[in-house]
């Protein structure tokens, strides 16, 4: 069947640019002063085919418009009611909201409540300027765009489309997975969502094919004109080129078609003289809850970590009394390493104010390891506050049969996932059959809450056989029931079966297989236990789940005995690794027991930062994992710098300058540069962005440095890179200069004048060290 597809508009800067933007100055400004300039755009567009447009509001958030001659508030109204006046009912007007511009936490400095703020900002004033949708654009944080999502939901009833952007990896800059951004958006029930920026056509098509497999809703294909090329400041795709590569996201019924940077009016006249597309069939999507970086498919047996939990725990009490989060993040990085799937978090104490603690823990969890969170609490209000702050789509543990209306519309605001406990007022029924219809009562009221049945799953809960041995096989048949005749996912605490009794493992193990073979898929236990995990392993190798027995090969045939190491001895490599800044002051200060601080820079801190880039570069580690390393390595050499500085030292690696260059507005890919550089030892003089040529220059000059790091992101300020590389030449001032930035090159680098080009933070530290030690 066919039907037909929408058309976007194409890029707005480069058309403001040929109508005489100057370098530098903000296209929302520019438009706002020129109105009649930006309205023949937006026509042009509308002429051409567009039947939606973007109104100039990317940039326009009060963090980016400090210091302007208006407020973001003018600028957005101004801009809104330009596009408004361009359309004329001949197309709908989007409020377009770009990126805050600043790194969340923990990684930066801006918090998800501020996030959220901004966002309800600029959301109510579209709102009053009656936009027909609101669009999220370009961005690269899964967790800002669930900050703005939620602010739209909150305050607002218009459509909400996210379109996020992906590097050729199928990872945003800050290592957001396809799959992870599909499964959160489609779980939030954003209007549609989709890949706009960063590549051409041809290159997105996997990542599309990838969202198709997680999500049935209308997906927005908004890529680059093809790849930029720096010397000449034009992409490499003609408009029938571009169309032509567009041909086969018709051909999958994609809804919402159009055209990012380097892209024209003419390429939008192509795209829409055919907007035939293939209807979309609905099909059987995939499941899974996942934090940004990290998905765990529902598609086999998976553990999920019971150790954040206060219940017989007194060393874990004692660290909730204390607001000990150190403890609790290394109780997470070892379940993570002894191969957690999901991690169960608990923070209910007496006294305990469980709300905030909750918060307060899944922010510090997820700050040093990356699996998705399993919200463990029977408070709705902890409930909620642990599902707005998690990073991806989390499960709450859990309902029952009589607080169903309470939690569940906290569920479904979520995206959650859900585990339902077949127990109400009266206790857990004694036999199979009275399980499994609290089974059914959970059941019918998730769908009538219009949560799908894949989310929920379903704990037919077990006793310890010590006291009520026939229990065992009564939850062993439940499971079966549920699983064959509700066809849900079951879950089990399964620990429980051998309360009181000796070499419990034995029992936990054995009880265990049989359940995954009547039908339980999420193991609740402790994964530190090698013989609980041991089971799980045997059991996916025999029931197939395990191809070729790969994974149990990988664990078996070279069995090591070693263990984690203890937090009290952690040494400085690890803490760096995993994070922890608390254990790499420890460590940093054991070290200096033995060996002089300048020994411990540069054989063991250095190091371990070496190592955190080596897998950085292989792709074992993201952007979140290396900034947080270089954040631990930072407590690290705070250590050994109060030291030295009592001592009249200094230790500083050499001195290096960073600048954004003129005319550029972009600075977040330099200022993780500038975290990386300052943690292996080197004194950083950041000039921010939009820096004028003379300044480099100058600061340059002024303070004797001569290792300078230059970076543009936009293909139209490339230029001004060449003419600061040029001036600085020029003066006579020797200095080894490096470049870096999204529409960079090596070859063009060099062409331009650069010594070096890096292309991640990585790299500068790698050249940094090459060129000053």
């Amino acid at each position: 069947m066919e039907t037909k597809c929408l058309i976007l508009d194409g890029a707005l800067g480069t058309e403001l640019q040929k109508k005489g933007l100057p370098l530098g100055q903000r296209p929302e400004v520019f438009g706002y002063e020129n109105p009649d300039l930006l309205k023949q755009i937006h026509e042009s567009y509308i002429e051409s085919g567009s039947d939606i447009i973007y109104a100039n509001t990317f940039g326009l958030n009060r963090k980016k418009c400090k210091n302007l001659n208006y407020t973001f508030e003018e600028l957005i109204r101004g801009n809104i009611k330009i596009a408004k006046e361009a359309s004329l009912n001949r197309a709908k007007v989007a409020l377009d909201i770009g990126p805050i511009g600043e790194l969340m936490e923990p990684f930066g400095t801006l918090s998800f409540e501020e996030a959220y703020d901004i966002f309800k900002e600029i959301i109510q004033i579209g709102v009053q300027c009656e936009v027909d949708l609101i669009i999220f654009e370009t961005m690269s944080d899964l967790y800002e765009v669930k900050a703005g999502v939620l602010a739209a939901k909150e305050n607002c009833d218009l459509p909400i489309w996210v379109t996020m952007s992906f590097e050729k990896n199928g990872r945003t800059f800050t290592g957001t997975e396809v799959s992870c951004m599909a499964n959160v958006l489609d779980s939030l029930d954003v209007d549609a969502l989709g890949i706009n920026c960063s590549l051409g056509p041809e290159e997105i098509v996997p990542f599309i094919q990838e969202i198709q497999q997680w999500t049935n809703k209308p997906i927005i294909v908004k890529p680059n004109a093809g790849l930029p090329d720096p010397a000449t400041n034009l992409y490499s795709l003609s408009s029938k080129d571009f169309n032509a590569q567009m041909q086969v996201f018709k051909d999958s019924g994609i809804q919402y078609l159009g055209g990012c940077c380097g892209t024209t009016p003419e390429f939008i006249k192509e795209l829409s003289k055919d907007k035939t597309i293939l209807k979309k069939e609905t099909k059987k999507k995939k499941y899974g809850v996942c934090s940004s970086s990290r998905m765990c498919e529902f598609n086999t047996v998976r553990v999920i970590g019971e150790r954040i939990n206060p219940t017989g725990k007194k060393r874990f009490v004692q660290a909730l009394l204390d607001h000990d989060l150190n403890y609790i993040m290394e109780q997470a990085i070892a379940q993570q390493e002894a191969g957690a799937d999901i991690l169960d978090v608990n923070v209910g104490y007496p006294g305990i104010d469980e709300a905030a603690m909750m918060v307060d823990v899944i922010k510090a969890i997820q700050s040093v390891v990356d699996l998705p969170i399993q919200i463990d609490s029977s408070n709705p209000e902890a409930i909620e506050a642990g599902c707005r702050v998690c990073n991806g789509k989390p499960i709450v543990n859990s309902v029952n049969g009589d607080n169903l209306d309470e939690i569940l519309p906290i569920v479904k605001k979520y995206g959650a996932s859900v585990i339902g406990l077949t127990l109400d007022k009266s206790g857990l029924p004694e036999n199979a059959m009275k399980r499994f219809e609290m089974a059914k009562k959970i059941y019918n009221k998730v769908l009538e809450y219009g949560i799908e049945s894949d989310n929920l799953l379903i704990d037919c809960l077990t006793l310890t056989i010590s006291a009520q041995q026939d229990q065992a096989f009564e939850t062993l048949k439940a499971i079966e029931m549920v699983k064959n005749q509700l066809h849900l996912h079951c879950v089990l605490g399964v620990s429980n079966i051998s309360f009181g009794l000796p070499q419990r493992n034995q029992i936990i193990s054995s009880f265990l297989t049989q359940a995954m073979y009547c039908g339980m898929d999420f193991a609740i236990i402790n994964p530190n236990s090698s013989e609980i995990m041991n089971s799980i392993y045997a059991y996916k190798a025999i029931s197939g789940q395990d191809k070729n027995c790969q994974n149990y090969i990988e664990r078996f045939a070279q069995v090591k005995n070693e263990k984690l190491p203890l937090s009290s001895n952690i040494d400085i490599e690890s803490s760096v690794l995993k994070g922890l800044k608390e254990e790499c002051k420890k460590a940093t200060l054991k070290a200096l027991e033995t060996m002089d601080e300048m020994d411990v820079i540069n054989h063991q801190l250095i190091p371990a930062l070496d190592k955190v880039g080596d897998l950085y570069e292989k792709n074992i580690l993201f952007l979140p994992q290396l900034m947080n390393a270089a954040t631990a390595a930072c407590a690290g050499f705070d250590v050994i710098k109060d030291r030295i500085s009592k001592k009249g030292m200094n230790i500083s690696k050499g001195k290096i300058l960073l600048a954004t260059v003129e005319g550029d507005i972009h600075d977040i890919g330099k200022n993780i540069v500038r975290v990386v550089l300052e943690n292996y030892g080197y004194q950083v003089i950041d000039l921010g962005k939009d820096v004028p040529v003379e300044k480099v220059v100058f600061t340059a000059i002024e303070k004797d440095i001569h290792f300078i790091g230059l970076s543009a992101l936009m293909t139209t300020t490339v230029q001004s890179m060449k003419r600061t590389i040029e001036a600085l030449r020029q003066s006579g001032h020797p200095c080894t200069i490096v470049v870096g930035g999204a529409v960079l090159t090596e070859e063009y680098a060099l062409e331009i004048g650069a010594d070096y080009y890096a292309k991640d933070a990585k790299q500068s530290a790698d050249i940094a060290k090459k060129v000053l030690g």
